[in-house]
């Protein structure tokens, strides 16, 4: 089994900052891509962005600038640093990994965490 576990949301001011976490465990064999997606009420998720193992990064449109995805392979987590955070960026915040598990490492397979809570006021 896989879990990913989210965490760092928060309430913040418009114009403030939250860096989340989110870290891959289990029976892992090996992670391609890593990402984030958010979700606010009453709207779809959307895919914000994502990071290749090789450190490739792209970004929505509307939060270039101001966010900052990273990863740190050894310990299976990626983070996600934000900046200049505006009430549009409010929602629930989920990572996801694109991934093989051990005794199955030639089918990737994407897995999601349960979500953290990012309320921007203004």
């Amino acid at each position: 089994q896989v879990q990913l576990v989210e965490s760092g949301g928060g309430l913040v001011q418009a114009g403030g900052s939250l860096r989340l976490s989110c870290v891959a465990s289990g029976s892992i064999f090996s992670i391609n891509a890593m990402g984030w997606y958010r979700q606010a009420p009453g709207k779809q998720r959307e895919w914000v962005t994502i990071i290749s193992n090789g450190g490739s990064t792209n970004y929505k449109d509307s939060v270039k600038g101001r966010f900052t995805v990273s990863r740190d392979s050894a310990k299976n987590a990626v983070y996600l640093q934000m900046n200049s955070l505006k009430p549009e960026d409010s929602g629930v915040y989920y990572c996801n990994a694109f991934l093989t598990t051990i005794g199955d490492a030639m089918n990737y397979k994407t897995y999601w965490g349960q979500g953290t809570q990012v309320t921007v006021s203004s």
